[in-house]
């Protein structure tokens, strides 16, 4: 509409040029950066399009299942949401330019997220898995200020005889940081994150989890797969320290976030869980805790940094650096859960407008 817009104004036959001054808002400037990317980003298409017609090779140019693939970006104060491939995406990010980055990865082929032979979910085997997830790995670490920290939410994989032949646990927790070392990060830290072993067995009904198992061959038991936080140092020095006082981190909150072993992370706050949502609402499979986000980034962090999340999902990790008063970078494939995640940060933004207009008490 908005181009046809301007071309009734030029007209065909129009021998004069045509200036045309489009009034908005402030709050709409988002849009038009929009329409100015786009228009660029058809031009580009379309060249490249001409280009690969002429060698006669548009398969190239083809995503198999989706079309042509062309990214999309969606900015707000404090926040940039990128919908495309991460590993190509963060091509674009400048060297030594993000202060921190904590983010949920695909957990190999665990779950299914898209049908997208983008999606790192979507592997022919953990090999192929490991291969490209190295490529984002070596990303980060150019990406990353030096000295600074990333932090990866990941789980060790149950193993069933239909995938594997046994039933047995892969250490993926010790393949990512065997993959950060070897392009260059330092093993600096990790927390493991307690589990309720009952909730685990009754959505999984995992052999080894189950009472029944005991009585018949206990050497087939197990206990419960927890989560890890496991964090990542760029060698170097730090240029901006991430300072602390007493009042803005207490000691007693120090000796409880210093246990090598959370186990008062409340499963049940998340994003998705907090916000409202419709019915047909896109659901993440499993979203990251935001007691996990939140621990993550006011230790590794100041505010006015960039906190980057490569697999942004349904926004977690991008919401609460905007609201910890950070600056937030994602990037998603899925585009369900790329929108979601710009509908959740629009929202924080009309919220933060109302504390501004009416004061905290009046606006709570």
């Amino acid at each position: 509409q908005f181009y046809q817009a301007i071309r009734r104004c030029w007209r065909f036959g129009q021998k004069n040029p045509v200036n045309v001054y489009v009034v908005i808002g402030e709050r709409e400037m988002v849009v038009l950066d929009n329409v100015k990317r786009k228009e660029q980003e058809a031009a580009q298409l379309w060249e490249k399009v001409v280009e690969v017609m002429g060698k006669g090779d548009v398969e190239s140019l083809m995503h198999r299942k989706g079309g042509f693939y062309m990214s999309e970006t969606m900015k707000g104060k404090n926040w940039e949401m990128v919908n495309g491939d991460c590993v190509e995406e963060i091509r674009n990010i400048r060297d030594e330019s993000i202060d921190f980055s904590v983010f949920s990865p695909p957990f190999a082929s665990l779950y299914t997220y898209s049908d997208s032979e983008r999606d790192m979910g979507n592997n022919r085997d953990y090999e192929q898995f490991e291969q490209h997830f190295k490529y984002l790995v070596s990303e980060l670490y150019r990406v990353l200020v030096p000295g600074r920290n990333i932090s990866v939410h990941c789980m060790n994989l149950p193993l069933s005889k239909q995938s594997f032949g046994e039933i047995a646990i892969r250490d993926f927790r010790g393949d990512i940081i065997r993959w950060f070392q070897d392009v260059g990060f330092l093993f600096h830290s990790e927390v493991c994150i307690w589990k309720d072993p009952v909730i685990a067995m009754q959505r999984t009904k995992a052999l080894g989890l189950l009472w029944k198992q005991l009585r018949k061959d206990s050497t087939m038991s197990r206990q419960g797969i927890p989560d890890y936080l496991v964090t990542f140092r760029k060698p170097g020095t730090n240029p901006r320290p991430v300072t602390h006082t007493k009042e803005s981190f207490p000691v007693e909150q120090w000796q409880r976030w210093a246990s090598p072993v959370w186990d008062d992370i409340d499963p049940g706050r998340t994003l998705q869980y907090m916000m409202a949502r419709e019915e047909d609402d896109e659901r993440h499979i499993c979203p990251l805790q935001l007691d996990v986000i939140e621990r993550a980034i006011r230790l590794w962090s100041n505010p006015g940094d960039v906190v980057l999340s490569p697999f942004a999902g349904i926004g977690s990790e991008i919401y609460t650096a905007v609201k910890l008063g950070r600056r937030g970078v994602g990037i998603e494939l899925k585009r369900s859960y790329w929108e979601a995640a710009c509908r959740f940060l629009r929202q924080l933004e009309e919220e933060d407008k109302q504390i501004g207009l009416f004061g905290e008490d009046e606006a709570m």
